[in-house]
């Protein structure tokens, strides 16, 4: 992993609440009421994102994605009159769009459902799976009280574990969004066979924080730790809508990222009335051996 990308991933932090009218547990898509998610780098916001109602509301840090990719996005001045809603976003001000348009193609086509009457079925199949390799694979351990919370830990070859789960959900492969795939069997052989374990923190029968320690997995030094850290509470207050947000075309957003408005890597680039550029494109670079994107 290019060591711009370490940093910038060691430095995140995601923020997701949820809303509803009845506990999480017993809740269904109609009865959320609101959601939230935040995802923040070390330089700051990256992306911020709001559901409320029939409205979807984004915001992007545009500073902060510069920074982490190394790359200048460009200015409003770079791009042509009739790229309002690029416009809008790279400017950093929140923009919103109705919330069905996520379950639309760019075409404005409704996603049509899977027909398959065994898609429940298979998904009964798969849960029992994961239920089994947990039991099969994962060594659990009561390690105590700590800070007021009881603490279990448990622990499994990363490998194993990894290719158990690709090959349990495989039966679901043909349920993924378009251009989604599972790891082939060969990905996997790549997978560092060693032991990883999950420490899971209760207080008064809830859990409050699971932290997974990836040590083993990187190249640090025997007293250094990797962890990736889930913690779980009560949200302290509601979502909200964004005091001004400018409506947005996504049809029209995603026709003008096709049209070629892509991250450009100095000030200055020019483009005409169509969205096309004047000179030749080399794509966005990065720095810290980021690999370029070339369409």
């Amino acid at each position: 992993m290019p060591d711009q990308l370490a940093e910038l991933l060691a430095g995140a932090r995601v923020a997701v609440s949820v809303q509803s009218k009845k506990p999480l547990q017993d809740s269904s898509g109609t009865d959320i009421t609101g959601m939230a998610m935040k995802a923040s780098g070390p330089d700051g916001d990256l992306l911020e994102y709001r559901q409320i109602g029939d409205w979807t509301y984004l915001r992007a840090g545009v500073k902060s994605l510069e920074k982490a990719t190394g790359s200048h996005l460009p200015t409003a001045d770079d791009l042509p009159p009739n790229a309002n809603g690029l416009k809008q976003i790279l400017g950093g001000e929140w923009v919103k769009m109705p919330a069905d348009s996520f379950t639309k193609n760019t075409l404005g086509k409704e996603a049509a459902p899977s027909a398959n009457p065994s898609a429940d079925a298979r998904q009964e199949k798969v849960i029992k799976g994961l239920q089994q390799l947990v039991s099969r694979e994962v060594q659990f351990q009561d390690t105590g009280s700590k800070n007021g919370a009881d603490h279990i830990t448990a622990t499994a070859s990363f490998r194993t574990l990894f290719t158990g789960l690709v090959d349990e959900l495989r039966p679901l492969a043909g349920d993924l969004p378009q251009g989604a795939e599972l790891p082939t069997s060969q990905d996997l052989k790549d997978a560092p066979d060693k032991k990883v374990t999950a420490d899971f923190a209760i207080k008064n029968g809830v859990l409050r924080e699971v932290s997974v320690d990836l040590t083993p997995l990187a190249d640090i030094a025997q007293d250094g730790k990797f962890a990736l850290v889930l913690r779980l509470g009560n949200g302290n207050q509601a979502t909200t809508a964004p005091d001004q947000a400018t409506q947005i075309d996504p049809d029209s957003l995603a026709q003008q990222l096709l049209a070629g408005l892509a991250p450009s890597p100095r000030a200055g680039r020019s483009f005409d009335h169509a969205g096309r550029r004047g000179d030749s494109w080399p794509g966005p670079t990065f720095r810290a051996g980021l690999p370029r994107k070339r369409s």
